[in-house]
């Protein structure tokens, strides 16, 4: 098996998983992942991620062309945002998770800190979240608000929709998204309990411990 046809089948079976396990629902969501000659698969738009068909991903040359499987998702705009602002992007994930959507409903979150520090995974697989306001599903706007960031965040959660993060490759993409489902889960259900959060002396030990980016 070929390495791009490798990656097609790993896309498929991680975002089977997703669905599997309700983090998205229907035919919502998108995913994409670099193939090895610099191109792009992605997922195509309308489809369920419970049944993608590998053979069937859109593929896009190494130039950002569309040059085989079906029609993209309409949110190439916030994939392409991430890749081209952030060189380590090997993959990107945008699911409609309901406890993150749920987190990013409440007037408190504070935008430049959407996750509360209560476990250290979150910070080590994401960094800080950025909270984007609302934005049209498709709308490039989207797209402008992450190229706004610089590179700068690995994770934004676009309010009242779900959220998008990028990674080294497409495990460690769905991986990290994952954990900030979890994270905002946890707020969820220590809200108004007066949780024992991390201290900022735990949370700087976290981020130098595992070189997070943290501070931009």
């Amino acid at each position: 098996m070929s390495a791009e046809a490798a990656l097609r089948e790993l896309v498929c079976t991680l975002a089977r998983s997703l669905f599997d396990r309700g983090l998205t629902g229907g035919s919502t969501g998108n995913i994409s992942a670099r193939t090895p000659d610099g191109g792009l698969l992605v997922s195509p738009t309308g489809a369920s991620f419970g049944r993608l068909d590998p053979a069937r991903l859109s593929r896009f040359d190494e130039g950002g062309r569309l040059i085989g499987g079906d029609p993209p998702t309409k949110e190439m705009p916030l994939h392409s945002a991430f890749y081209d602002t952030r060189s380590s992007a090997g993959a990107v994930v945008h699911l409609h998770s309901c406890h993150a959507v749920a987190l990013s409903l409440l007037a408190e979150v504070n935008p430049d800190d959407f996750l509360p520090p209560l476990t250290p995974y979150a910070i080590m697989k994401l960094g800080r979240v950025k909270l984007l306001p609302f934005f049209l599903p498709g709308d490039p706007s989207m797209g402008a608000a992450v190229r706004g960031l610089a590179g700068r965040r690995a994770a934004v959660m676009l309010a009242n929709h779900g959220p998008v993060v990028a990674g080294r490759d497409v495990e460690a993409a769905c991986n990290a998204i994952e954990e900030l489902e979890d994270t905002a889960r946890l707020a969820l259900l220590t809200r108004g309990m007066k949780p024992r959060a991390l201290t900022p002396d735990q949370v700087r030990a976290v981020v130098d411990r595992f070189d997070v980016e943290w501070d931009a």
